[in-house]
């Protein structure tokens, strides 16, 4: 592809060598399906589709009281996302079935929370979600992510283990855990699809 290119053709990435355009990470991922999606930074102009996504959750999905059941809460609760933090999206079409919330956006290791559309569950989804998060984290200068998650909730874990998050704390019914971005993981994350 061309260096002066602002934009890849590449649906499937894994020969890409990258542009001065790429953000922190491809946006261009092809989940376990098949389905070539996008992972890209929230637009405001999607807070209706997030809210729809959310809504749409199974509520055996829901965990620690997220995300509130209420359309009420569920939208002040992304309000404070999208005015005092960071947000990424994967996206399927125009169709939004992931989430990442990341707040406060000017702390040093904020917090985040994470969640995929029950129909694109076990694709691979949320382990993209979690890179990208990583990637942009570390692209905006944060030390550390940092979150908490309920200990039954092993798939979860997994995911988070798997790219060096670390547990910190036991809590009753949940853990807190966090990953340095000092780790190679947060440079990993950034390479170009062909380097990995």
């Amino acid at each position: 592809m061309d260096d002066s290119d602002s934009r890849c053709d590449y649906w499937n990435p894994s020969e890409c060598t990258g542009t001065p355009f790429c953000p922190p990470r491809c946006p261009r991922f092809v989940d376990g399906e098949e389905t070539p999606l996008l992972v890209r930074r929230y637009e405001e102009q999607e807070f209706d589709a997030v809210v729809r996504m959310y809504e749409d959750l199974d509520p055996t999905n829901r965990t620690m009281g997220l995300p509130p059941a209420s359309r009420e809460r569920l939208e002040q609760w992304l309000t404070n996302f999208t005015e005092d933090g960071w947000n990424l999206v994967a996206v399927d079409d125009d169709r939004v079935v992931g989430h990442v919330g990341v707040v406060p956006a000017t702390a040093e290791d904020p917090q985040f929370v994470i969640f995929v559309h029950d129909d694109y569950q076990n694709r691979g989804v949320g382990s993209e979600l979690i890179r990208h998060l990583i990637a942009s984290a570390a692209d905006r200068g944060h030390d550390a992510l940092q979150l908490d998650v309920a200990k039954e909730n092993r798939r979860a874990i997994s995911v988070y283990r798997n790219v060096d998050f670390e547990v910190t704390e036991r809590k009753g019914m949940g853990l807190s855990m966090e990953l340095s971005l000092d780790a190679a993981i947060a440079e990993a994350v950034q390479r170009p699809p062909a380097e990995r």
